[in-house]
């Protein structure tokens, strides 16, 4: 996988440091080289300028891993690749030399983040068929259980409500249902029924042109009972319903007004909703329903959209969706997405994914790793290692994130009750209430 230039760029506080520890031959080599390289910018553009940064990484490189008496022939070396990269040998020859002898030097995270070493990115993923165990970090710590889960297990059995948790076969069910260890015991109810209209190619929630119609007697029932069990925060999400005319915005909005009108509005309300077709007057109805946390996961990066996602979805439509539920709330809702690692995508497209979440008022950014529900759905493509995940978690809080939950089993939904984001809305509604009074003292 290719080091992206964001990522050089990002590197360029480290390389400097590095650099000022350079022995007097191998500083007068990578000074050389860098001067070749220069020379070669006019008429090579871009790939001109990545050549010098990788010159001078890789001359960096030789101060830490060669003796005294190798590193003035191995500088004098990259100086040779660097003059052969400018009198003829064709650029993309050229970066491909470069990029191997980088192997060996700073890796990607020390572009992210200057100073956690990730020594493995990812390891391959192996064939449905192919009789070959997971990562360890793949592997369910424990069965779900407790008395919290059964519990909650037992009243969605009675009421007949069903949860993206089963559905989707979350391998956290048995944490979030279960509580435990300072975070706030969570179900994800589905409303509209557990059938999808849309198919996308990483999702086990079953499809159809046709779903039932919707129960009208659904967001009585689900308000009723979560309001009867005392929770301080629920999340609500749907399956998408391009069937109806509003895409079931009106019925999500319902069900989020009851639960507030039922528990005077003490309850925090999270909603995953759909993109209603880009339909912004749907998107407006979720959020004058006085949810707390608006929801909509962009799932993969750009390029990757159209396999990943069923092709009614879009990159550009969905965070369309979000920027406005931001606006139309005037930035006092929180926004929030998710993003699936291990879909085929690269380094450089995750960051800007963030970057692109970030700058559309995103507050909240949860990553996690792709699993293959079954063999007709599609492969994996790679499994991310927690160093990483931990890499990007650092870069995103750096962005300006509120909150971040990263890690090889995070889902869209995991540990939605946390502490910090409980906190965070709390702080808010006191800060909103502080100046309505002042307000109010001010007109008295």
């Amino acid at each position: 996988m290719s080091l992206p230039a964001a990522l050089l760029r990002a590197g360029v506080p480290w390389l400097a440091s590095s650099a000022q520890q350079l022995g007097g031959g191998l500083a007068v080599a990578a000074s050389c080289a860098s001067q070749r390289l220069s020379g070669a910018i006019g008429a090579s553009g871009w790939a001109g300028s990545g050549l010098t940064r990788m010159a001078a990484a890789q001359a960096n490189s030789y101060s830490s891993t060669s003796s005294a008496t190798q590193a003035p022939a191995e500088a004098a070396a990259a100086v040779k690749t660097a003059e052969a990269s400018t009198s003829g040998v064709a650029p993309a020859v050229a970066v491909e030399t470069l990029r191997r002898k980088l192997a060996q030097g700073p890796d990607f995270s020390e572009f992210l983040t200057g100073s956690e070493v990730v020594e493995k990115y990812s390891v391959e993923a192996p064939s449905w068929t192919a009789k070959k165990r997971k990562p360890e970090w793949m592997k369910r710590n424990k069965l779900p259980g407790g008395d919290k889960y059964t519990e909650i297990k037992a009243k969605l059995r009675e009421l007949k409500l069903s949860t993206v948790c089963e559905e989707a076969r979350c391998p956290n069910l048995g944490e979030c249902w279960g509580g435990g260890d300072g975070h706030t015991a969570t179900a994800t109810i589905m409303l509209m029924g557990d059938t999808c209209t849309r198919g996308c190619k990483f999702c086990a929630v079953k499809t159809s042109k046709a779903p039932p119609p919707l129960d009208p007697a659904e967001p009585e029932n689900v308000s009723k009972a979560i309001a009867a069990w005392g929770l301080d925060y629920v999340v609500l999400t749907s399956v998408d319903r391009d069937d109806l005319p509003d895409g079931g915005a009106s019925h999500i909005a319902s069900t989020i007004r009851l639960l507030k009108q039922k528990t005077e509005g003490r309850l925090l309300v999270e909603a995953l909703v759909p993109d209603f077709q880009g339909d912004m007057a749907c998107v407006q109805a979720i959020v004058d329903s006085g949810l707390d946390v608006y929801a909509h996961n962009i799932e993969t990066v750009e390029r990757l959209q159209g396999q990943v996602r069923d092709r009614r979805a879009g990159w550009a439509q969905s965070l369309a969706t979000l920027r406005h539920a931001k606006a139309v709330s005037g930035g006092k809702l929180l926004t929030k997405s998710s993003i699936m690692l291990g879909c085929g995508e690269s380094r450089e497209e995750v960051v800007a994914t963030m970057r692109a979440l970030r700058d559309a008022g995103v507050d909240v950014v949860t990553l996690g790793q792709y699993m293959r529900p079954t063999k007709k759905h599609m492969a994996v493509s790679e499994f991310v290692t927690p160093e990483a995940f931990a890499a990007y978690q650092q870069i995103a809080q750096d962005m300006g994130f509120l909150y971040v939950a990263s890690g090889p089993m995070v889902r869209s939904s995991y540990r939605a009750g946390e502490l910090y984001i409980t906190n965070v809305l709390k702080g808010r509604r006191g800060e909103q209430q502080g100046q309505e009074q002042q307000a109010e003292a001010a007109a008295a």
